[in-house]
């Protein structure tokens, strides 16, 4: 497919897949013409790179864990450091704790809405709110 395809299957402007393709996150292959050519499961990794992103990764650290997203996984990193490991785990332990946050924020949100609906519905013993005009 072609970028105007990717765009509109995955919602991202050709000038962020453009980004993306800068950043080495993609790798879309040439036509004989010199056209990008994506295949199929450039609309996954667009969303997963979107997501990763949204979780607040830079897109250095995606470029490399990117392959551990593949499937059949093929993880090899042989110029991985002590440093890059650590950074990851950092990475990974921020996001947990993100992760707690909104778990923790969606609770509230459904306590509080299931609050509000208890107190909207009628008393099981009331009359209909407009019994009173009749």
């Amino acid at each position: 497919m072609r970028i105007g395809e990717l765009s509109r299957l995955t919602g991202a402007s050709r000038r962020l897949l453009r980004y993306y393709e800068e950043q080495e996150l993609i790798v879309p292959d040439r036509g004989a013409n010199g056209y990008r050519e994506y295949d199929d499961r450039y609309v996954d990794r667009v969303d997963q790179i979107r997501g990763l992103l949204d979780a607040g990764l830079p897109t250095r650290i995606i470029k490399q864990i990117l392959p551990c997203l593949d499937k059949p996984r093929s993880i090899h990193f042989p110029d991985a450091t002590p440093e890059m490991l650590a950074l990851l785990a950092a990475e990974r332990d921020r996001l947990t704790e993100r992760i707690d946050v909104l778990i923790r924020n969606r609770d509230a949100l459904s306590e509080y809405l299931a609050e509000v609906e208890q107190c909207r519905a009628p008393a099981p013993d009331s009359p209909p709110r407009n019994a009173e005009l009749l």
